[in-house]
């Protein structure tokens, strides 16, 4: 007889018990694909979101809450940024990163962090 791992109790409720509302839960790679989104980057679209993500952390501007997407040549940014001037400086920025072609700015100014 073979030497077996055993399931873990996850692998085994996932595939016997369902959830209240009649689902399954879900695997870990479904879980993990869910969390990076439904569009799956190719290498050339993870190194392109790398660059553009590595520009504006060298701004020097606050970030933080700034998300980037990345669909072909297109870039988009999300989230909020502190002042107007990163709502305008961000974009230019992503736009000067070599391979993208085109800026979606989905940016909000949001209230500051309070400690």
């Amino acid at each position: 007889m073979p030497n077996r791992t055993p399931p873990s109790y996850d692998d085994i409720v996932r595939r016997t018990v369902p959830e209240p509302d009649s689902s399954w839960r879900p695997s870990k790679d479904q879980e993990e694909e869910a969390r990076q989104g439904f569009h799956a980057l190719d290498p050339g679209e993870h190194a392109l979101m790398e660059r553009v993500r590595d520009a504006l952390r060298a701004s020097g501007l606050d970030v933080d809450e700034v998300g980037v997407e990345v669909e072909g040549e297109r870039v988009i940014l999300r989230g909020s940024v502190r002042d107007a001037l990163a709502l305008r400086k961000l974009p230019e920025l992503a736009r000067q990163v070599d391979g993208v072609a085109d800026v979606v700015d989905n940016l909000v100014i949001g209230a500051p962090a309070t400690p």
